[in-house]
């Protein structure tokens, strides 16, 4: 592990600002990469310094720490080019997961790439894929929102809009706008699935399963169910029924010439035989093809 650790020591550049991922909760979930560009970087810019001061001391690590939050990232972004300039080694860290996703840091890495630095990803913890992949769901496509609206009018347009989504929907929500929250989703989406995933990484990480009622019932009964960092996973919508008696432009093609040589039952069955489609649904469009002519 020293070797590795000593190697990645070895592979930080000068005038580079690395996006570092930090720990979502436990401390332990922090790469050697990182800690190493954490060690190295003479500059490393912080959301809250005083969050980022418990995470290196922890590992021992005397950085110089600076602010660059919402309100200040474009002016700070001047700063931070201009230490590059002098040849320093920047890192960018929020106060958990991934910098400028969801967080501080999208402005900054504008501004630097703009002044012509090269600007390096350091993988780590992430509350978005950690919710994923135990909400066991076998897609590999999904939508991430970022954090829902605060506004329940705005939040319910959005939530009617998922209605007929074929792919899970990934959401952040905080403590004090979740039981809002699945209020707004019961409303829209009753009868959809959600996992609501909270403190991940954490002591008291949990994951609970339900429809938005059910949720929100599972969260009137326990006050401790509100608190902390939150993630919600929207399952995929059922598939329509009707879509599986719905005809391709291939299928279509393929009975239509079927069709013109063949009795209607006798196509019908072989139409369905070489596109896989269903044999009444077939037979149903032929009869209405002829009777349209």
């Amino acid at each position: 592990m020293l070797a590795h650790y000593q190697k990645a020591l070895s592979a930080v550049s000068a005038q580079t600002l690395y996006i570092v991922a930090t720990p979502i909760g436990n401390l332990t979930d922090i790469s050697l990469r990182a800690l190493a560009v954490l060690q190295r970087a003479d500059l490393v810019c912080a959301e809250d310094t005083r969050v980022s001061a418990q995470l290196l001391s922890a590992y021992g690590i005397r950085a110089k720490l600076v602010s660059v939050r919402e309100h200040n990232e474009r002016r700070m972004a001047e700063k931070i080019i201009a230490a590059l300039q002098a040849g320093q080694t920047v890192a960018q860290i929020s106060d958990a997961g991934t910098p400028a996703v969801c967080d501080p840091g999208a402005k900054l890495v504008q501004a630097v790439r703009e002044a012509g630095f090269p600007i390096v990803p350091v993988a780590g913890a992430s509350a978005l894929m950690a919710a994923l992949s135990v909400a066991g769901i076998d897609q590999a496509h999904f939508y991430f929102h970022g954090f829902l609206p605060a506004k329940s009018g705005e939040r319910r347009k959005l939530l009617h809009s998922w209605q007929n989504r074929d792919c899970a929907v990934i959401a952040f929500e905080s403590p004090h706008r979740i039981a809002a929250a699945l209020d707004d989703f019961a409303a829209e989406l009753p009868d959809r699935r959600l996992m609501l995933a909270r403190e991940i990484s954490k002591t008291f990480e949990t994951f609970l399963h339900g429809t938005p009622a059910e949720l929100r019932q599972t969260l009137a009964a326990d006050a401790d169910q509100t608190r902390g960092e939150m993630v919600l996973v929207l399952y995929p919508a059922a598939p329509d029924p009707a879509d599986k008696h719905q005809l391709s432009d291939d299928t279509r093609r393929t009975a239509a010439i079927l069709a013109d040589a063949l009795p209607t039952k006798q196509a019908a069955e072989l139409a369905a035989q070489i596109c896989g489609a269903n044999k009444k649904v077939l037979y149903d469009w032929m009869v209405a093809r002829k009777n349209a002519d």
